[in-house]
Protein backbone atom coordinates (compact mmCIF):
# COMPACT_ATOMS: atom_id res chain seq x y z
CA UNK A 1 0.00 0.00 0.00
CA UNK A 2 1.08 3.68 -0.69
CA UNK A 3 2.68 5.92 2.10
CA UNK A 4 -0.40 8.22 3.72
CA UNK A 5 0.16 11.62 2.08
CA UNK A 6 -0.07 12.81 5.87
CA UNK A 7 0.58 11.27 9.17
CA UNK A 8 0.47 12.30 12.82
CA UNK A 9 2.01 10.09 14.88
CA UNK A 10 1.22 9.76 18.92
CA UNK A 11 0.22 13.34 19.21
CA UNK A 12 0.11 14.77 22.58
CA UNK A 13 -0.66 18.39 23.29
CA UNK A 14 -1.90 19.79 26.70
CA UNK A 15 -2.99 23.25 27.57
CA UNK A 16 -1.99 23.42 31.83
CA UNK A 17 -4.12 20.26 33.18
CA UNK A 18 -6.75 19.90 29.70
CA UNK A 19 -5.11 17.19 27.70
CA UNK A 20 -6.16 18.61 24.13
CA UNK A 21 -4.09 16.01 21.89
CA UNK A 22 -4.13 12.90 23.99
CA UNK A 23 -1.93 10.20 21.86
CA UNK A 24 -3.65 10.56 18.86
CA UNK A 25 -2.62 8.73 15.45
CA UNK A 26 -3.96 9.93 12.22
CA UNK A 27 -3.38 8.75 8.80
CA UNK A 28 -4.83 10.55 5.44
CA UNK A 29 -4.21 9.07 2.18
CA UNK A 30 -3.29 10.63 -1.28
CA UNK A 31 -6.69 11.54 -3.10
CA UNK A 32 -9.48 10.63 -0.30
CA UNK A 33 -11.27 13.02 2.21
CA UNK A 34 -10.68 11.68 5.57
CA UNK A 35 -13.58 13.89 8.24
CA UNK A 36 -12.40 14.97 11.63
CA UNK A 37 -15.57 14.99 13.73
CA UNK A 38 -16.21 15.43 17.70
CA UNK A 39 -18.10 17.11 19.90
CA UNK A 40 -17.18 21.25 20.54
CA UNK A 41 -13.76 20.74 23.18
CA UNK A 42 -13.12 17.28 21.33
CA UNK A 43 -9.93 18.66 20.33
CA UNK A 44 -10.06 19.24 16.20
CA UNK A 45 -9.15 22.38 16.20
CA UNK A 46 -6.02 21.69 18.57
CA UNK A 47 -5.06 19.08 15.70
CA UNK A 48 -5.66 21.25 12.95
CA UNK A 49 -3.11 24.20 14.63
CA UNK A 50 -0.73 21.42 15.09
CA UNK A 51 -0.47 20.73 11.17
CA UNK A 52 -0.24 23.43 10.09
CA UNK A 53 2.69 24.70 12.68
CA UNK A 54 0.60 27.32 14.96
CA UNK A 55 0.80 25.34 17.55
CA UNK A 56 3.82 22.72 18.56
CA UNK A 57 3.02 19.42 19.64
CA UNK A 58 4.56 18.29 23.35
CA UNK A 59 5.38 15.36 21.88
CA UNK A 60 4.90 13.23 18.75
CA UNK A 61 5.73 13.82 15.18
CA UNK A 62 3.77 15.53 11.92
CA UNK A 63 4.96 13.95 8.56
CA UNK A 64 3.68 15.21 5.22
CA UNK A 65 4.85 13.50 1.79
CA UNK A 66 7.18 11.77 3.95
CA UNK A 67 8.99 14.92 5.58
CA UNK A 68 8.83 15.46 9.08
CA UNK A 69 7.47 19.21 9.61
CA UNK A 70 8.34 19.56 12.87
CA UNK A 71 10.56 22.60 12.29
CA UNK A 72 8.63 24.15 9.74
CA UNK A 73 6.77 27.27 10.15
CA UNK A 74 3.11 27.42 8.96
CA UNK A 75 4.46 29.87 5.72
CA UNK A 76 6.83 26.83 4.83
CA UNK A 77 4.30 23.86 5.25
CA UNK A 78 1.95 25.90 2.91
CA UNK A 79 5.04 26.03 0.65
CA UNK A 80 4.77 22.05 0.72
CA UNK A 81 1.24 22.03 -0.14
CA UNK A 82 -0.27 22.49 2.51
CA UNK A 83 -3.42 24.69 2.55
CA UNK A 84 -6.63 25.55 5.02
CA UNK A 85 -9.49 27.14 5.32
CA UNK A 86 -10.76 29.10 8.44
CA UNK A 87 -14.00 28.54 10.40
CA UNK A 88 -14.02 32.40 11.03
CA UNK A 89 -12.95 33.62 7.59
CA UNK A 90 -9.64 35.46 7.54
CA UNK A 91 -10.11 37.86 4.03
CA UNK A 92 -8.94 41.11 3.36
CA UNK A 93 -12.35 42.71 3.49
CA UNK A 94 -12.02 46.35 1.72
CA UNK A 95 -10.09 44.14 -1.58
CA UNK A 96 -11.73 42.52 -4.06
CA UNK A 97 -12.57 39.37 -4.35
CA UNK A 98 -9.88 38.83 -7.34
CA UNK A 99 -7.27 40.63 -5.37
CA UNK A 100 -7.74 38.31 -2.12
CA UNK A 101 -6.80 35.44 -4.81
CA UNK A 102 -3.85 36.86 -6.61
CA UNK A 103 -2.61 37.69 -3.24
CA UNK A 104 -2.39 34.39 -2.47
CA UNK A 105 -1.06 33.36 -5.91
CA UNK A 106 1.59 35.74 -5.30
CA UNK A 107 2.56 34.23 -1.66
CA UNK A 108 2.93 30.41 -2.99
CA UNK A 109 5.29 32.19 -5.79
CA UNK A 110 7.11 33.20 -2.71
CA UNK A 111 7.29 37.35 -3.82
CA UNK A 112 7.20 39.69 -1.04
CA UNK A 113 4.05 41.76 -0.20
CA UNK A 114 5.98 44.90 -0.43
CA UNK A 115 5.47 44.94 -4.44
CA UNK A 116 1.47 44.11 -3.86
CA UNK A 117 0.82 47.18 -5.49
CA UNK A 118 2.25 46.34 -8.71
CA UNK A 119 1.02 42.88 -8.11
CA UNK A 120 -2.66 44.65 -8.87
CA UNK A 121 -1.96 45.01 -12.56
CA UNK A 122 -0.04 41.89 -13.48
CA UNK A 123 -2.04 39.77 -15.76
CA UNK A 124 -0.25 36.72 -14.87
CA UNK A 125 -1.52 37.07 -11.15
CA UNK A 126 -4.98 38.46 -12.28
CA UNK A 127 -5.88 35.68 -14.72
CA UNK A 128 -4.68 33.03 -12.44
CA UNK A 129 -7.22 34.21 -9.71
CA UNK A 130 -9.55 34.77 -11.97
CA UNK A 131 -9.62 31.17 -12.88
CA UNK A 132 -9.95 29.92 -9.82
CA UNK A 133 -12.67 32.39 -8.84
CA UNK A 134 -14.66 30.63 -11.75
CA UNK A 135 -13.87 27.25 -10.46
CA UNK A 136 -15.69 28.18 -6.84
CA UNK A 137 -18.64 30.11 -8.42
CA UNK A 138 -17.28 33.65 -7.81
CA UNK A 139 -16.38 34.66 -11.72
CA UNK A 140 -19.27 37.05 -12.12
CA UNK A 141 -18.30 38.75 -8.25
CA UNK A 142 -14.52 38.89 -9.11
CA UNK A 143 -14.11 42.78 -8.63
CA UNK A 144 -16.59 42.81 -6.14
CA UNK A 145 -15.03 44.41 -2.76
CA UNK A 146 -15.31 41.12 0.00
CA UNK A 147 -16.82 42.99 1.94
CA UNK A 148 -20.17 43.46 0.22
CA UNK A 149 -20.09 39.44 -0.37
CA UNK A 150 -22.74 37.32 1.41
CA UNK A 151 -21.31 35.18 3.81
CA UNK A 152 -21.64 31.58 1.88
CA UNK A 153 -19.74 34.06 -0.83
CA UNK A 154 -17.31 34.29 1.61
CA UNK A 155 -16.77 31.09 2.31
CA UNK A 156 -16.53 30.56 -1.38
CA UNK A 157 -13.99 33.19 -1.40
CA UNK A 158 -11.65 31.34 1.15
CA UNK A 159 -12.07 28.15 -0.79
CA UNK A 160 -10.46 29.89 -4.03
CA UNK A 161 -7.79 31.15 -1.76
CA UNK A 162 -6.89 28.22 -0.62
CA UNK A 163 -6.52 26.11 -3.95
CA UNK A 164 -4.28 29.14 -5.21
CA UNK A 165 -1.68 27.89 -3.60
CA UNK A 166 -1.74 24.55 -5.55
CA UNK A 167 -2.45 22.41 -2.21
CA UNK A 168 -1.56 18.59 -2.11
CA UNK A 169 -4.09 18.51 1.03
CA UNK A 170 -6.75 20.90 1.92
CA UNK A 171 -7.36 21.37 5.19
CA UNK A 172 -11.62 22.34 5.67
CA UNK A 173 -11.83 24.20 9.44
CA UNK A 174 -15.98 23.33 9.73
CA UNK A 175 -16.33 25.10 5.76
CA UNK A 176 -20.17 24.41 6.65
CA UNK A 177 -20.33 26.77 9.42
CA UNK A 178 -23.05 29.62 9.06
CA UNK A 179 -24.53 28.35 5.96
CA UNK A 180 -28.11 27.89 5.28
CA UNK A 181 -29.50 25.08 3.95
CA UNK A 182 -28.96 25.78 0.06
CA UNK A 183 -25.49 27.42 0.46
CA UNK A 184 -24.96 24.02 2.31
CA UNK A 185 -25.55 21.94 -0.54
CA UNK A 186 -23.62 24.63 -2.72
CA UNK A 187 -20.58 24.27 -1.02
CA UNK A 188 -21.07 20.36 -1.07
CA UNK A 189 -21.09 20.11 -4.66
CA UNK A 190 -18.03 22.20 -4.77
CA UNK A 191 -16.21 19.92 -2.28
CA UNK A 192 -17.35 16.89 -4.27
CA UNK A 193 -16.17 18.47 -7.07
CA UNK A 194 -12.67 18.86 -6.28
CA UNK A 195 -12.41 14.88 -4.96
CA UNK A 196 -9.63 13.20 -6.86
CA UNK A 197 -7.90 17.05 -7.61
CA UNK A 198 -7.20 17.39 -4.12
CA UNK A 199 -6.65 15.59 -1.00
CA UNK A 200 -9.18 16.69 1.80
CA UNK A 201 -9.51 16.67 5.57
CA UNK A 202 -12.50 17.82 6.86
CA UNK A 203 -13.47 19.13 10.36
CA UNK A 204 -17.11 20.02 10.27
CA UNK A 205 -20.13 19.30 12.49
CA UNK A 206 -22.87 19.07 9.60
CA UNK A 207 -23.33 15.32 9.13
CA UNK A 208 -24.90 15.45 5.78
CA UNK A 209 -21.75 17.41 4.42
CA UNK A 210 -19.67 14.64 6.44
CA UNK A 211 -21.18 11.50 4.81
CA UNK A 212 -21.67 13.06 1.62
CA UNK A 213 -18.38 13.94 1.41
CA UNK A 214 -15.77 11.73 3.47
CA UNK A 215 -14.52 8.47 2.56
CA UNK A 216 -13.20 7.80 5.80
CA UNK A 217 -14.20 9.72 9.39
CA UNK A 218 -12.64 10.02 12.68
CA UNK A 219 -13.98 10.62 15.86
CA UNK A 220 -12.66 12.25 18.34
CA UNK A 221 -13.66 12.97 21.92
CA UNK A 222 -11.08 14.23 24.78
CA UNK A 223 -8.49 14.37 22.52
CA UNK A 224 -8.40 10.74 22.17
CA UNK A 225 -9.63 8.89 18.85
CA UNK A 226 -12.79 6.44 19.57
CA UNK A 227 -13.65 5.32 16.22
CA UNK A 228 -11.81 5.78 12.76
CA UNK A 229 -13.49 3.79 9.69
CA UNK A 230 -15.78 4.65 6.18
CA UNK A 231 -19.09 6.57 6.73
CA UNK A 232 -21.32 3.91 7.07
CA UNK A 233 -19.50 2.03 9.78
CA UNK A 234 -19.09 4.99 11.46
CA UNK A 235 -22.45 5.42 10.84
CA UNK A 236 -24.02 3.03 12.57
CA UNK A 237 -20.73 2.43 15.45
CA UNK A 238 -23.43 2.53 18.57
CA UNK A 239 -20.67 4.56 20.52
CA UNK A 240 -20.88 6.93 17.90
CA UNK A 241 -24.29 7.16 17.65
CA UNK A 242 -24.97 7.45 21.52
CA UNK A 243 -22.56 10.14 22.31
CA UNK A 244 -22.26 11.84 18.66
CA UNK A 245 -25.10 11.38 16.16
CA UNK A 246 -28.22 11.08 18.19
CA UNK A 247 -28.94 14.43 17.42
CA UNK A 248 -27.56 15.04 13.81
CA UNK A 249 -24.91 16.63 14.63
CA UNK A 250 -21.05 15.59 16.06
Amino acid sequence: MAEPLLRAIDLVKAFGGLMATDHLSLDVGEGEVHALIGPNGAGKTTIVGQLVGELRPDSGRIEFAGEDLGALSPPARLLRGLARTFQISQLLLDDTAADNVALAVQARAGHSFRFWRDARADPRLRDEARRHLVDVGLGAVADRRAADLSHGQHKQLELAVALASRPRLLLLDEPMAGLGPTETQAMIGLLAGLKGRVTMLLIEHDMEAVFALADLVTVLASGRLIASGPPARIRDDPLVRDAYLGDGDA
